[in-house]
């Protein structure tokens, strides 16, 4: 993949629907084919999204306060992590801690506060169904009838050939998708010029070609940054697993040499030859 100087800490998911100057009409527009509600550009929309240097519950994530509601959206592309509604857990008690006024916990009467709503949205290449709902209750050590503590995510598989229903009620999400597909194709065609030539393609096919004709370079750079930043985790544990497998093979070695020198010491060998012959020390060999 080509590299570029300039460093993009958002994913085109966060600018399309977050940062962008149309991201509140796209947000918009998914948040009223997640509710069946009709706001438009009027309605009162403030990003929430924390700052990754402060929280890295997730990479690809847009939160806004909405219609007396706080939504998290979160693009997820590798294999759904179980523990997710502890992160959204985590999530949300720090974005309460930037909208609330500290004060306002000590008050006797009731302040209300907004309603929070997680989502995320799948596009990895993983079999995955069309939806799922986690729970934080299903980590539970035991279970209550009624736990006093509940958070609800809502997975939905957005990959276009699941065909879900919101594809077809969310035009920016369903571009999206389809713009996210032929990056996708492109990169397992052509690794140098995948994403030149999916931006291409979908400029040609009227997929996102505003977005991409007016922010094609930014784009390329947020895609980059995207993809060193997975090739880097893919590295870490490819290494992790090399230490793990080497750890193991250290410990296998040394417990064959503790038994060597236990039989050894049953033949009645001296701790300087039995030491010669395993790699073991003589303090070592002493101690059996």
């Amino acid at each position: 993949m080509p590299k570029h100087n300039r460093r993009y800490k958002d994913s085109v998911f966060v600018d399309f629907f977050g940062e962008d100057k149309n991201a509140k009409a796209n947000f918009l527009s998914l948040y009223n084919a997640l509710h069946g509600t009709e706001l438009d550009a009027s309605a009162e929309l403030e990003p929430l999204r924390l700052e990754q240097v402060m929280y890295m519950a997730f990479r690809n994530d847009v939160a806004c306060l909405v219609d007396g509601k706080i939504i998290v959206l979160v693009e997820h592309q590798s294999t759904i992590n179980a523990n997710m509604p502890l992160r959204f857990l985590q999530y949300a008690a720090r974005l309460y801690e930037r909208i609330q006024n500290p004060r306002d916990r000590y008050l006797h009467r009731l302040k209300k506060i907004p309603t929070p709503e997680f989502y995320v949205f799948y596009n990895g290449e993983e079999d995955y169904p069309e939806s799922a709902t986690l729970r934080l209750s299903d980590a539970f050590m035991t279970m209550p009838e009624k736990p006093s503590l509940e958070v609800v995510v809502s997975v939905t598989n957005i990959n276009y050939n699941k065909d879900n229903e919101i594809l077809h009620t969310c035009k920016p999400l369903k571009e999206y998708t389809l713009f996210v597909d032929a990056v996708r194709r492109h990169t397992k065609l052509d690794s140098e010029n995948g994403f030149r030539n999916a931006i291409k393609e979908c400029i040609r096919n009227d997929i996102l070609r505003e977005y991409l004709q007016r922010k094609s370079r930014e784009v390329m750079n947020m895609l980059i940054a995207e993809y060193d930043y997975d090739v880097d985790i893919a590295v870490q544990r490819e290494e992790e697993r090399e230490i793990a497998l080497k750890e193991g093979e250290a410990k296998g070695s040394y417990q064959k040499a503790i038994e060597t020198a236990k039989n050894l010491l049953g033949l009645g060998l001296s701790v300087a030859n039995i030491a010669q012959a395993t790699g073991l020390t003589e303090a070592e060999i002493e101690k059996l």
